[in-house]
């Protein structure tokens, strides 16, 4: 299976769906580790194949004055911790070619964000460090599109790489879930669903992004219903006092309750 080229992933000769979550962003060393042990107890317990997801900087603000980051060597530090402390694999995204070098050093699966997947450059210096590489398809592309995405990861010789939709724009503060396209998309990569940030509203007058967590349950369940291979969702012990994206981010306490309900509608689908 796929999965497995991932180093310390547990339960991935299993039937079940993997999970990217965590914090937006690693805001410290004890929430990460905090958020890290509660979701590793969860996935252990049913047994999902999880990844800790944190961006370790934020680039892609709407406000000059957004949470940035405490700093990408000790972000990044904080990723490695929570890999070693866990024994868990770990994720963050990356804007630039030189994050892509630095980041490999730390963590073992590299994000591209969605509003720089068509970026070349940036997708291939990603690629070549050898690490998984998963694609966010961008909010303005088509799922056929993303095939391109993935090409210039295989050019590269590397044959690791994801592809995570997280909803198209409709009009200027909405996005919406095709499920149309993970069947298109499953044909060349496997398919995560980023649960979350498809609940974002964007381009608020405030300069600060919107969401809708009410609906995250419901987009995760259509998620699995329609054969993603992975959910991606962003959790925190107190969103509202998040420093970047708590609107759209799940209360840590709900996610136990969440996943249950999702193995068991997984199950379900795989006897079809």
């Amino acid at each position: 299976m796929f999965l497995s080229q991932i180093p310390q992933i547990k339960f991935s000769e299993g039937d079940n769906f993997f999970l990217l979550a965590g914090p937006c962003a690693i805001e410290g060393e004890e929430m990460a580790l905090r958020i890290a042990e509660k979701v590793v107890q969860i996935t252990d317990s049913l047994k999902i194949p999880y990844v800790f997801k944190g961006s370790f900087k934020k680039a892609n603000r709407s406000r000059v004055d957004s949470f940035t980051g405490i700093g990408d060597e000790k972000a990044l530090k904080i990723l490695r911790k929570v890999s070693e402390t866990f024994k868990v694999p770990t994720i963050t995204d990356i804007h630039t070619e030189q994050d892509a070098e630095m980041a490999a050093e730390y963590v073992d699966v590299l994000q591209i964000p969605a509003f720089l997947v068509r970026q070349t450059d940036l997708v291939v210096a990603a690629a070549k460090t050898g690490k998984v590489v998963n694609l966010k398809k961008g909010q303005f592309m088509s799922p056929e599109s993303m095939k391109h995405a993935v090409n210039k990861v295989t050019e590269t010789g590397n044959e690791k790489s994801w592809v995570t939709d997280r909803g198209t724009m409709f009009g200027y503060q909405d996005l919406i879930v095709d499920f149309r396209g993970v069947p298109t998309m499953k044909q060349f990569a496997p398919v995560v669903l980023d649960v979350t940030h498809s609940l974002q509203q964007p381009n608020q007058s405030s300069g600060v992004t919107g969401g809708r967590p009410a609906l995250i349950g419901t987009m995760a369940k259509a998620g699995i219903a329609a054969g993603v291979d992975g959910l991606f969702i962003e959790t925190h012990f107190d969103p509202k006092n998040a420093k970047s994206d708590g609107a759209n981010m799940l209360d840590l306490s709900l996610l136990e309750k969440l996943l249950t309900d999702l193995v068991a509608l997984r199950q379900v689908v795989n006897t079809f």
